[in-house]
């Protein structure tokens, strides 16, 4: 199943041009980094086929979800770019971090609550969803095997 989603068709329009245009485009980005995180790597590689399938697509932006639902709370380096007074520009701004580092983690904690509560009501959301929809085919399924096909008499 190698079928295109859409066509791209007009008179003078070369597809396969476009299509390589695009690949490379995005294969030069990889490699520059500009998709760093895997996930939209791997996201940009199989969004449109994914497309094709409503459940494979929930399931794997959930999945996505998961591993980016929470901030990272942990201390980071800080570094300066600038090279006259790094060495003061770094220590003002550490100290100002330590200073600001409590109000920070409790936004961040209260942040990681309310993300993980969302991410949690849109699970629980999706599952009742899927479930009500694998009973109704179970039904209809029950339904056409009856005699006569489920059709009213």
């Amino acid at each position: 199943m190698n079928e295109s989603i859409f066509q791209i068709g007009a008179k003078g329009v070369d597809v396969d041009r476009i299509v390589e245009d695009i690949r490379a485009t995005v294969a030069d980005k990889m490699q520059k980094g500009v998709y760093a995180d895997p996930r939209v790597a791997r996201a940009e590689r199989v969004n449109l086929a994914r497309l094709r399938n409503e459940e494979d697509l929930v399931a794997f932006y959930l999945d996505c979800l998961r591993g980016a639902v929470f901030v990272d709370i942990n201390d980071f380096e800080i570094q300066e770019r600038r090279a006259h007074l790094s060495g003061v520009l770094v220590g003002m701004k550490r100290l100002l971090w330590k200073l600001l580092k409590f109000y920070t983690y409790r936004l961040w904690s209260q942040q990681n609550q309310v993300n993980g509560m969302l991410l949690a009501a849109l699970e629980a959301t999706e599952n009742r969803h899927r479930e009500r929809m694998n009973a109704l085919e179970q039904r209809l399924a029950a339904l056409e095997r009856r005699p006569g096909g489920g059709q009213p008499a």
